[in-house]
């Protein structure tokens, strides 16, 4: 295969994984030079592009040149740009996205596709003018406890799908962040319906082979916000974590080197402050989110999200007409302070960083049960990486232009994409109506 020529928009943490794949140095996907070249990127803040650019540089690779985002179309144009990824806040995708194809690249978007119904019929307009590829990146698919899931559903062991129960636990610390940064504005993220649980809703489609139909929702901010923190009597709080002590909230960027010189020693740019409080005022998304999804096959969902848990983790129930399948995943057991005053951000980047809670330690299983006889457990492979093993796979598939990998079929196209997002703008609109919606109504054109 020849070497394709890529840009990258948005140099936060998320694109870090881009970056060292096509650096060479991202564990289990050392072979991406070969095959792909960072040739440019793109960001408003230049103190990121520096911190990626001695990375890209310790690894004996060129710096990529450096372009303004309103410089995007000349970027493609100039650098002969073949694909372009975008790492960009997710209310920013649809115009990267749509801008890119039309100057006449491919585009890799990390998911969420996007965040309104509106912006999904940008993108679909664009592909059918240009003709061009959009990939949505899904790397929970090739978490390999999840591929086993998919296995044993797709193999008959449990009968078609009749129902599934998907209950996802973020903790004090992974599930707080969301609301220091940007993600606390609805009109930025699309709350965690869509931000973060565009992930769980296409793990389920992917899951039972399904498409949702329709979508019932209920939500609110109980934990997190100042309302809340007025009726706990929490009292006057520091409207930032750096340099906060005795706080278990608060994020002090200082004490996390990477989290420093990304976004601390980079503010004086843009003034993006990553470790605001999680109980100001002025928070738009829900901590607490819970919906019935209907399905084409007749199968329906109850899924629920809790953003403050003690602990981090899933589970899966997915019902069948000849048996049970029952997926368990502990992520970190619980937030525990460690003796250098910090707790990892995220859990699924970080695999085995976390202190072990001796009643809950971190751990992954599966088991079935078909009617009529005792359960088992069914094997898990290891996986490779962060985000439960799934990383390396999906950036081998992305870097190869892997286009169907059957029997797993985890390639995520675009309607892959609008399917996974559906859910989640059909249950904004549901909560603000309170009443069912019907994704077809939504005419997401798919």
């Amino acid at each position: 295969m020849a070497q394709e020529r890529y840009g990258l928009i948005g140099t936060g943490s998320r694109a870090g994984m881009y970056v060292r794949a096509l650096s060479g140095t991202q564990l289990g996907a050392e072979h991406v030079p070969e095959i792909a070249e960072l040739v440019a990127w793109s960001d408003v803040n230049p103190g990121r592009l520096d911190v990626h650019e001695r990375e890209v540089l310790a690894a004996g690779r060129p710096a990529p040149a450096r372009y303004a985002p309103d410089d995007l179309e000349r970027m493609i144009r100039d650098e002969r740009i073949d694909r372009v990824i975008v790492t960009t806040p997710d209310f920013t995708h649809a115009d990267f996205v749509v801008r890119a194809l039309h100057a006449g690249a491919d585009v890799v978007v990390e998911k969420p596709l996007t965040i309104d119904a509106e912006s999904v019929r940008r993108i679909g307009a664009a592909i059918a003018e240009t003709g061009r590829e959009v990939i949505t990146t899904f790397n929970y698919r090739y978490s390999p406890r999840n591929s086993t899931l998919r296995h044993v559903i797709a193999d008959g062991e449990i009968g078609a799908v009749t129902s599934v129960h998907f209950e996802w636990a973020l903790d004090t610390v992974h599930g707080a962040d969301y609301f220091r940064r940007w993600h606390r504005l609805k009109a930025n993220s699309g709350g965690l319906f869509i931000h973060k649980a565009s992930h769980h809703f296409d793990l389920v489609n992917w899951w039972i082979a399904a498409t949702p139909v329709r979508v019932f929702a209920s939500g609110g901010l109980r934990f997190y916000g100042a309302e809340n923190a007025a009726a706990r009597g929490l009292g006057e709080r520091p409207s930032r974590g750096t340099g906060a002590t005795g706080d278990p909230f608060a994020l002090d960027l200082a004490r996390d080197p990477h989290l420093k010189e990304l976004y601390l020693d980079q503010e004086h740019h843009d003034g993006y402050l990553r470790d605001r409080d999680v109980f100001d005022a002025g928070i738009t998304i829900e901590d607490n989110l819970a919906a019935l999804v209907d399905y084409d096959t007749g199968a329906t969902m109850s899924y629920s999200l809790n953003a403050h848990a003690p602990w981090e983790g899933y589970r899966v129930t997915v019902n069948g007409t000849e048996g049970r399948a029952e997926l368990e995943v502990v992520e970190r057991g619980a937030v525990l302070i460690g003796e250098d005053g910090r707790v990892v951000v995220d859990p699924s980047m970080h695999p085995g960083y976390s202190p072990e809670d001796e009643v809950r330690p971190d751990s992954e299983r599966l088991v079935v049960q078909r009617h009529w006889e005792g359960a088992r457990i069914v094997p898990i492979p290891e996986g490779i990486g962060s985000h439960g093993g799934g990383d390396a796979y999906l950036l081998q598939h992305v870097f190869g232009r892997v286009t169907d990998d059957q029997p797993l079929g985890r390639v995520a196209g675009y309607a892959d994409g609008v399917k996974a997002v559906s859910v989640g703008i059909a249950g904004n609109l549901s909560l603000a109506t309170g009443e069912p919606v019907r994704i077809a109504d939504l005419e997401l054109g798919i």
